[in-house]
């Protein structure tokens, strides 16, 4: 098995090119593979082909917000692929949107580094559980 098959892949879709940029190399230093994407058109596509464990969606982009996005790539994902809301608004309000739009998760764009990777991995690690009921 090679390195990268142990890695957790993870998408990161976000309009900030700087906000890309910190978020690839905060990762990669916490052992994830991260692809990025600065838009919200073409994440179908990119998920069905590269097939991310995780996928960060920001929810403020153009053209398609990330709640959107999600429910158009969700069809196209593994059914493995989990999808996290991520966002500087307001916690309560991306709290509801997660639940509103069927995310796997949310994280606030203050939650950086360390913090941020331990929640990424608990989210991939629950999605790696048997679902109750589960045939």
């Amino acid at each position: 098995m090679s390195e990268s098959e142990n890695k957790i892949r993870v998408l990161v879709v976000d309009d900030d090119v700087d906000q890309l940029m910190l978020l690839e190399r905060s990762l990669h230093a916490y052992g994830f593979e991260v692809r990025t994407h600065r838009s919200s058109l073409g994440v179908s596509n990119l998920v069905r082909h590269a097939e991310p464990d995780l996928v960060l969606l920001d929810v403020n982009i153009p053209a398609l917000s990330g709640d959107k996005v999600l429910a158009l790539a969700r069809n196209q994902a593994p059914a493995t692929t989990r999808f996290i809301l991520y966002s500087a608004s307001d916690e309560s309000k991306l709290r509801s949107l997660a639940l509103a739009s069927g995310a796997d998760g949310y994280i606030s764009k203050s939650t950086q580094g360390e913090s941020l990777a331990r929640k990424l991995i608990s989210i991939y690690k629950k999605s790696r559980l048997p679902a109750a009921g589960a045939r």
